[in-house]
């Protein structure tokens, strides 16, 4: 009987991967005539490829995933970003502070932008916080059991103590970056990144969020040749060459469990039978098609007011250009690579979280900057160039109850002018844009109240948590044969198909145990 995957996420897609190369007949089933969700790539200017969602993918290169399910032979290929990260210069002329994957060099310009005691600490960052984030991936790679997180930690800094590392997880990133450094404006660098994640820095158990700046070293963000989607593509061409299909277009609109299998209702009025139903959209969209196919509504309605989506993350702007931005004292080279921090204080950090809970737009808007361009030409022409602007952190829903097609335009201007206050001209280069509030997020690619990370990624919303207790193993009570993937799962949101292979390795499990049952005790 067919495997049905429900949606074209790329953890969706790694899943299916998986159970096809094992010799399942697997179907992919998505609503949008574009797959891979928020790892895709579209033209929307001339000439342009243009990411829709993700756009530097850090974690699934450690995963290991790219490499079992052999995506280069089906044509994806990285590009490193290093410099990975880039910090403007101050404005009393300050050096900038540039994150090499080489740590030498990345000290060395820590110590001329922040002083030599910065420059140690952030050594000794590395080095204590590399094996950690190392291990936090090794928990990445399976189901949150208790056994497995005991096993993926077991012996880390032992001579530490498990309480004293228990705190030093458990702590804001906030404290974490206070507790080695000085310098605000590094301090600022390194929780802009911890932020991507979605949660402020100041925020329990983001440690380790900010942690991972220290894996950076061993392989940094890698840009995938053509864009975000050159992944998606990969997965897609795999899936195909081991028999699994891929029908694009054609949205599921209930998931009814009939017998010992499900029943997929589909918009085009097809109904396939599935002994597995791999569910990689939403969680809240997946609790839907349930209610549509008749799960018991109380439990649901409990589950969905449980689950946090969060007030929204951010915005992105996508920009055609005749050039790069020019941050006076930096070189392309150092500036272009990578990820370019726009903050110099957390303050900034903070002001503009705090006025999204109270569903406010920023006091000043808080700019990653991203040209890959520059490492690809092949996403934009001849003599153009190509940015995304991602701003953290704006709110789905206004306090003053005005639609958000009202100020798209205004915000935009101001997150541009965001890069133009560190690189003076940049506004000027600029030739045609793309915005993306946080409806469009939502209504172009399903990401409810326009959160990338699905719902939020906070402590009590990770690990053994997430999406809720009774979900965080992957399958849903009283539904056999149904499974969850995507960012709603363990490990959460940005790009790592962890949870699609975790999905796969459980679907098979439990289909070996039916086939040989273990024998009952007498």
């Amino acid at each position: 009987m067919t495997v049905v995957v429900v949606g074209s996420g790329h953890n969706a897609l790694v899943a299916a991967c998986y159970l096809a190369r094992a010799g399942h007949r697997v179907e992919v089933l998505e609503r949008d005539d574009v797959l891979g969700g928020a790892v895709s790539t579209v033209e929307r200017f001339p000439g342009h490829l243009v990411d829709r969602g993700s756009s530097a993918h850090i974690m699934v290169r450690h995963t290991g995933i790219i490499e079992e399910l052999e995506l280069a032979r089906f044509g994806l290929r990285y590009i490193d970003c290093d410099p990975w990260g880039f910090t403007p210069g101050g404005p009393d002329g300050d050096p900038p502070i540039v994150f090499h994957r080489d740590l030498d060099r990345t000290c060395a310009s820590i110590a001329e932008a922040c002083g030599a005691r910065d420059a140690a600490a952030y050594r000794r960052f590395v080095n204590a916080w590399g094996p950690r984030t190392t291990r936090v991936m090794r928990a990445f790679g399976g189901s949150p059991t208790p056994g497995r997180l005991l096993r993926s930690f077991w012996g880390l800094d032992a001579r530490a103590g498990g309480s004293a590392l228990s705190r030093e997880f458990l702590q804001s990133g906030d404290a974490l970056l206070d507790s080695y450094f000085d310098n605000e404006r590094l301090k600022a660098s390194l929780a802009w990144f911890g932020a991507q994640s979605g949660p402020p820095m100041s925020e329990p158990g983001t440690a380790p969020m900010v942690g991972f700046a220290a894996l950076m070293h061993t392989l940094p963000p890698g840009r995938a040749v053509g864009g975000s989607g050159a992944l998606s593509a990969a997965l897609v061409a795999r899936l195909r060459a081991d028999g699994g299909t891929v029908s694009a277009g054609d949205a599921v609109t209930a998931l009814e469990r009939t017998g010992d299998a499900w029943r997929v209702h589909t918009a085009s009025g097809r109904n396939l039978h599935a002994g597995t139903v791999i569910a990689g959209t939403h969680v809240l969209t997946t609790l839907d098609l349930l209610r549509d196919g008749g799960y018991n509504a109380g439990v649901l309605d409990d589950w969905q007011r449980r689950i946090r989506v969060g007030p929204g993350i951010g915005m992105v702007v996508r920009l055609a250009t005749r050039s790069l931005p020019r941050y006076p004292g930096s070189s392309i080279d150092e500036s272009a690579n990578g990820l370019q921090f726009l903050v110099s204080d957390r303050r900034q950090l903070r002001r503009a979280h705090g006025a999204a809970l109270a569903g406010d737009l920023p006091p000043r808007p808080v700019v990653l900057a991203m040209s890959f361009s520059a490492l690809d030409a092949s996403i934009a022409p001849l003599g153009e160039h190509q940015l995304s602007l991602w701003a953290q952190w704006h709110p789905y829903q206004l306090a003053d109850g005005t639609d958000w097609a009202e100020h798209a335009d205004h915000e935009a201007d101001r997150i541009i002018a965001e890069v133009d206050f560190y690189a003076p001209g940049f506004a000027d280069s600029v030739l045609r844009r793309h915005v993306q509030t946080p409806v469009d997020l939502e209504r172009e690619m399903g990401l409810r109240g326009g959160n990338v990370m699905h719902i939020e990624m906070s402590l009590d919303q990770m690990m053994l948590w997430r999406p809720l207790p009774e979900l965080s193993g992957q399958r849903v009570p009283n539904a056999p044969g149904l499974y969850l993937t995507g960012a709603s799962t363990h490990p959460g949101g940005g790009v790592s198909g962890a949870s699609g292979r975790s999905a796969a390795q459980l679907v098979l499990r439990d289909q070996r145990r039916k086939r040989f049952p273990l024998p009952r005790k007498r």
